[in-house]
């Protein structure tokens, strides 16, 4: 009976710090995203000339009233921009990296064979005015917070509404020390499963342990793995707000709806 009674109160103490480590804010601070649909890279149709995170775009979004996720990282001379991978093959069909361009070399690139550029944040922001709400993904290719800071300068001024979000705990962690009053949250996914990376940081990132430091007021998590448990408990028990991403079809909503407070979604119109 004694081992029975010292199992049962590790397995309680092991438990009770694994909810404290996946414990969000609590604040609420993100109780206004629910409900809202936000377009993935803005309301983009390549086919009809509109690539992901252009200012056709987001102007498109904004017409239909759609709030907007979108990429900001850092070029060479530390401007903020909007573009989603850390190199430009995909997207620009060139060789290298954002970070190894200036703003103005980068311009010479055309998104995904259009007439479209790559945009720096600031237009973007002054595109929107506040018209519809932004959330905000940082980039962060290391444990370097310089986008957080370069970022909310550009901020400072705007006047609509806005979230940010992150896969790097420590950009939350800035966000958490200097900007406490801007809602944030952290994006995760099953690493192992969907992206074949392993290691103790991916698995940690997974089961949202870093939240006892970053203390996230939301959670976006891949919808392929909608169920996850420390995702399912941060909403169940905590009561915080959870994004989907990204939703791909009228029917593919339908089916995460239970799971989520607020949609990211592309290629058709919620």
């Amino acid at each position: 009976m004694k081992h029975e009674g010292e199992w049962l109160l590790g397995a309680l103490g092991a438990a009770g710090a694994y909810l404290l480590a996946i414990m969000p804010e609590r604040k609420h601070r993100a109780e206004r995203m629910k409900g809202i649909f936000y377009a993935h890279r803005g309301l983009h149709d390549l086919e009809a000339g509109v690539p992901e995170n252009s200012m056709a775009a987001f102007a498109a979004a904004v017409e239909k009233g759609y709030g907007i996720e979108l990429d900001v990282q850092l070029t060479r001379d530390q401007i903020p921009v909007v573009f989603h991978d850390f190199t430009l093959k995909r997207v620009c069909s060139a060789e290298g990296r954002v970070k190894d361009y200036t703003f103005e070399e980068l311009q010479q690139f055309s998104i995904e064979g259009t007439n479209q550029r790559i945009p720096e944040f600031a237009d973007v922001l002054q595109l929107v005015n506040g018209a519809v709400p932004l959330l905000i993904e940082l980039k962060c290719p290391d444990l370097g917070c310089e986008i957080c800071r370069l970022t909310d300068q550009e901020l400072q001024g705007y006047r609509g509404s806005y979230t940010i979000e992150s896969f790097s705990p420590m950009a939350l962690l800035w966000y958490r020390r200097h900007r406490p009053e801007v809602p944030r949250g952290q994006l995760a996914m099953n690493y192992q499963r969907q992206e074949g990376h392993y290691g103790p940081e991916r698995m940690a990132s997974r089961h949202l342990l870093y939240n006892f430091f970053s203390k996230p007021d939301f959670i976006a998590y891949d919808i392929r793995d909608r169920k996850a448990l420390s995702k399912t408990i941060c909403r169940s028990i905590f009561d915080c707000p959870c994004a989907a991403w990204t939703v791909r079809s009228a029917a593919q909503l339908e089916q995460v709806r239970p799971y989520y407070d607020c949609f990211i979604f592309e290629g058709f119109c919620p």
